[in-house]
Formats: structure tokens, sequence, C-alpha cells
């Protein structure tokens, strides 16, 4: 059974650069060595394409030490307990995403590997960000700007059609230059009003997080896989590429 420790750690505020990532093939590096694999949450339980089981295959290949999951620090003890005692999770924000509870859980008691909650989020921000977009959705001042976003995410859409659940093109730079274009109008327009929940603000949260699990671990050459809603993928690359104490592995080799 794995050794599991829980690391409540403050969120610090990092400042991302524009989407590129740094790609090294050297497979005896000396260096700590990571996958950012990108989830489609709920998605798993029906795609053909990225389901569970080829997630688990992909984790299974990357062989980690360790784990930095998109769960939050507060709600990780109870749904690790649950699954301890049980088998399996209700705790709401971890149950929805099966990657988690079905693939990650069972895999890190099975293959012994440690498992860190790093996801910024909490209930507040999650009900302050829903309260400010319907907020702004219903402002006649503000149709122009929701019409934009609006805009942006049907394209992105139609982009992605017939590949929005496929691993490969998931991790691929084509799919982060989607996801950053999509996302322009409502950073540009919505996130002041947002605050925390912000795009740039929560994913440089988790950002910090995550560098604060790093920074623990650093010089001791392990492999770690980082696993965060696909979305979230190039912001987390493109901090990680800031480091010098790491290498950022091609996840798509996971998949092939």
């Amino acid at each position: 059974m794995s050794i599991l420790r829980l690391f409540l750690i403050p969120v610090i505020m990092a400042v991302l650069p524009a989407c590129g990532t740094k790609q090294v093939q050297d497979k005896f590096s000396q260096e700590t060595q990571i996958y950012v694999i990108g989830a489609i949450h709920g998605e798993h339980r029906t795609s053909k394409q990225y389901s569970l089981k080829i997630l688990e295959k992909a984790i299974r290949r990357a062989n980690p030490d360790l784990i930095l999951a998109e769960i939050p620090p507060d709600r990780f003890p109870a749904a690790w307990q649950e699954f301890q005692q049980n088998g399996y999770v209700s705790e709401n924000r971890v149950r929805a995403f099966p990657e988690y509870t079905d693939v990650v859980f069972p895999l890190s008691k099975e293959l012994e590997i440690e498992l860190v909650p790093v996801a910024a989020w909490n209930q507040e921000i999650a009900d302050n960000r829903s309260k400010v977009l319907k907020k702004i959705a219903n402002d006649p001042t503000r149709k122009d700007q929701w019409a934009a976003y609006q805009a942006a995410q049907n394209a992105y859409a139609k982009m992605v059609a017939g590949r929005g659940d496929d691993p490969l093109f998931i991790h691929s730079k084509e799919y982060d230059r989607n996801v950053e274009k999509a996302q322009q109008p409502y950073v540009h327009f919505f996130e002041k009003d947002i605050g925390a929940g912000g795009w740039q603000s929560i994913n440089d949260a988790h950002l910090a997080l995550i560098n604060q699990a790093l920074d623990r671990v650093s010089g001791q050459k392990q492999v770690i896989v980082i696993i965060f809603g696909s979305w979230h993928k190039c912001k987390i690359i493109n901090g990680l590429s800031k480091r010098n104490d790491v290498i950022l592995r091609d996840s798509k080799t996971l998949f092939r």
C-alpha cells in the first residue's frame, strides 16, 4: 500500500509565459522527468479513443513515483479515506473526476505511487465565478463582450470537432493553440470581474501549488505525472518550462 502524504500548501501566485514547451528526449537524464497529462473528466467514461482504460495504460507506461492531481487539498483527505475504507468515493468534487476515482486511486495503491493534491479550486471561488458569469451574460451593456466569448467557444468546438477526445490531439501544440485562442475573450473581458477564479488567476494558483510540490522532490530524479483537465495543460507546461531542475517529456509517447 502506498504511503500518502497530504501537503496543505499556501497558494502563491506565479507568472506564466506564452505557450511553449521545453521537450528533451534524453532517456538517461538525471533530472526529474515530468509528463503532463490532459484529462477529459467525465468523458473518459464514454470515449472509445480516450477511455479510462487507455488513461490507465498511459500512466502505467510512465511508471511514476509521484502523481500531482487536480484535487483541492481540503477535499483530498475525506475522498482518500473513503476510498481506502469502501473502495469508492462520494466526495462531490473528487467524484466528478473518474480519472482519479477509477484510475489514479487504485493505481496509487497497486504501484505504491505517492499522490499529492495540487488544485487551487475551492467552493467559494467556483460559486463566485458562476455568479459573476451569470451576471455578465444578462448585462445588456456587455452584450458584445459576451457574444465575442461565445463566438470564440463555438469556433473552438468547430476546430476540434471529432478530435476533442483523441489523446494524441489533446497532447499536441495545435490543441493548446486552439485552447489559448478560445480563452482570449474570456481573459480579456472577464478576468478582472471574476478575480481568483479567472482563467489566468486560477492557472497561476494551480501552478504555485505544483511548483511547491516539485520543490520538495527537486534533485531526487523522480518520474512525475501531473494530471489536470486538458485545457489547463498548456498553462502548466508553460510555467514548468521555466524550471531548470525538470525535464518535460512528450506525453503523446504514452498514448501511441
